[in-house]
């Protein structure tokens, strides 16, 4: 198949150096293998996504000399197809409406970003047949119990996550109506036909989740090559959050694209 990979920003903040990184790589790789590259806007969350960061991420994008073709393309306007995907998964018996809360999971590990959700909190996956939409309920993917996901990365090796170990059952809808990040890039990167995926080294875990819905919706996943985070100077990984090195503010210090590549490398641990 002919390559074509993405360029996937959230717009909940302004990009920084670890995302020039990243998207840098995803258009040398597409460049490299005589393919192309999309722009898609995961812009989900209408509680903390805005049309004023995705036109800044889209003039950061151009600024670093970035292309891709076609014009951007918007979760936010592609619903139909996670609605479709989630009834597929529901009718297979692969998820279930979870009644748990936020804050009882973190209650489970609380210095823990996402502790393993506990195989006695599984609800019967027949309750799903009760529910025609899944708004108002968390819903969740059961895993295999103690299954090895192994995968291929192109950039690291050969690598595996356990079930039940190093992740359990996860969010594909919230309870507020919103997709989750797992369930739709597997959706669009499918309908897309993404050969494949760029991104960074702190997403290995949602690969092996990704892999398990790539398999219950019958489909083969892309390949994988995940980079190497760019930390800040006590080590730490950028994060929108922390407001670390963002393109607007190097833009504006006087920063060229290849100041920023550099910075970027430089950054790497």
């Amino acid at each position: 198949m002919k390559y074509l990979g993405r360029l996937a920003p959230t717009p909940t903040g302004h990009l920084h150096l670890g995302h020039a990184l990243t998207f840098f790589m995803a258009q040398r790789r597409a460049s490299d293998a005589d393919g192309r590259i999309l722009l898609r806007m995961e812009d989900l969350d209408p509680q903390r996504c805005s049309e004023e960061f995705a036109r800044a991420a889209i003039d950061d994008l151009l600024w670093m000399g970035l292309e891709w073709s076609g014009e951007p393309i918007f979760q936010s306007q592609r619903r139909h197809f996670y609605l479709e995907a989630w009834r597929r998964l529901k009718e297979g018996g692969f998820i279930y409406p979870c009644h748990r809360s936020r804050r009882e999971i973190s209650s489970l590990a609380p210095h823990e970003e996402e502790p393993v959700f506990p195989v006695e909190w599984r609800a019967d996956p027949r309750e799903a047949k009760f529910y025609n939409e899944p708004a108002g309920v968390n819903w969740r993917f059961k895993v295999p119990d103690g299954e090895s996901i192994s995968f291929m990365d192109q950039n690291i090796g050969p690598l595996k996550k356990n079930t039940l170990r190093d992740f359990g059952d996860f969010l594909v809808w919230n309870r507020h109506d919103i997709p989750a990040y797992e369930l739709a890039v597997v959706v669009d990167d499918m309908d897309m036909g993404i050969t494949e995926v760029v991104r960074g080294a702190d997403l290995l875990t949602s690969t092996a989740r990704q892999i398990l819905i790539y398999r219950a919706l019958g489909a083969s996943p892309p390949a994988w090559f995940h980079c190497p985070l760019v930390c800040d100077s006590e080590g730490r990984r950028l994060a929108k959050r922390t407001g670390g090195l963002s393109l607007r503010d190097l833009r504006a210090e006087g920063f060229t694209p290849e100041q920023v590549l550099d910075l970027a490398k430089e950054s790497l641990p």
